[in-house]
């Protein structure tokens, strides 16, 4: 072989050396710092700003119209417990991707593990295929299914229970 192919290899390797540790720092520093919690501003919900009206027929139609009730998802065991979101209309996804809503910083969490969501009424749960599965009050789940207000969802060391606000 050429002085020069020599050369050139002992450049090659000593780059790929250089990228290996570059990979491997990075790795670590994402293992021991975890990932960035997203800080994600609420909007206020106009119905809150409502004012009860004084016609009787009308205050109890608000009394008994779910959308009023103020409903909330809150951390019941794991390292967020206490953690409460107020719920909207959109869907809250729970993992541990940074785009995640509710980022668990879990080992027996997926990326994008498990998703609560509005339909027709009433709150869903649907588990996203994620490896360790979800618990809805003790049972695993596949797709999506009814999560009743007390009813808890266990993701890996974490619970979250579905609450509803005063009427």
């Amino acid at each position: 072989m050429s002085e020069l192919t020599i050369l050139v290899l002992r450049i090659a390797l000593v780059l790929g050396l250089w990228l290996f540790v570059v990979a491997v720092l990075l790795i670590l520093r994402n293992d021991l710092f975890g990932t960035t919690v997203v800080n994600r501003g609420t909007k206020p919900d106009p119905r809150r700003e409502q004012r009860p009206s004084a016609d009787p027929a009308q205050a109890a139609s608000l009394r008994t119209d779910p959308s009023v009730i103020a409903t909330a998802l809150v951390v019941t065991a794991g390292p967020l417990r206490g953690t409460t979101l107020t719920l909207g209309r959109t869907p809250v996804l729970i993992g541990r991707a940074p785009e995640c809503t509710l980022v668990l910083d879990d080992d027996y969490a997926s990326n994008r593990h498990a998703r609560v969501f509005p339909q027709d009424d009433e709150w869903m749960v649907e588990d996203l295929g994620s490896t360790n599965g979800t618990l809805l009050s003790g049972t695993t789940i596949e797709g999506a299914v009814p999560f009743r207000p007390g009813a808890q969802v266990r993701i890996g060391r974490t619970e979250i229970e579905l609450r509803r606000g005063p009427r």
